[in-house]
C-alpha cells in the first residue's frame, strides 16, 4: 500500500523540486501547470478495472504510450508548451520507475 501512496506524492513533489530548479521565477505557476498534466490519466477510464495499483500504466493505456512519449517530448522543445512538455515527460518517468517498482519489489 505504500507504493501506490509513494507514486501519487512523487507526482507532486518532482514537478515541484523541477519548476524550483528551472524557473525560479514563475516556480508556482510552472508547477501548476505541470501537475495540471496529470489529466493525462484520464485515459484510466477506458480500462477494466478503473483502478488497479499493479497494472503497468506505460504502454496499457492510450497516452502512456511509446507514440505519446515522443509528442510529449516534442512539447519540450518550444516554449509556449515546454511546461506541459515537462509535466508530461516527468509523469510518464514516475509511471515508468512505478512499473520498474512493481517487478522489482513485488
Amino acid at each position: 500500500m505504500v507504493r501506490p501512496i509513494l507514486h501519487i506524492l512523487l507526482h507532486f513533489l518532482v514537478p515541484g523540486l523541477v519548476a524550483r530548479a528551472a524557473w525560479r521565477e514563475q516556480w508556482k505557476k510552472a508547477w501548476l501547470v505541470m501537475v495540471a498534466t496529470m489529466i493525462v490519466d484520464l485515459d484510466h477510464l477506458l480500462a477494466d478495472p478503473l483502478y488497479d495499483p499493479d497494472r503497468c500504466s506505460i504502454g496499457f493505456h492510450p497516452l502512456h504510450t511509446w507514440p505519446a512519449w515522443i509528442v510529449y517530448t516534442a512539447l519540450c522543445v518550444h516554449p509556449k508548451t515546454r511546461w506541459v512538455g515537462v509535466g508530461l515527460v516527468i509523469h510518464m518517468v514516475l509511471d515508468a520507475v512505478d512499473c520498474v517498482w512493481m517487478t522489482s519489489l513485488g
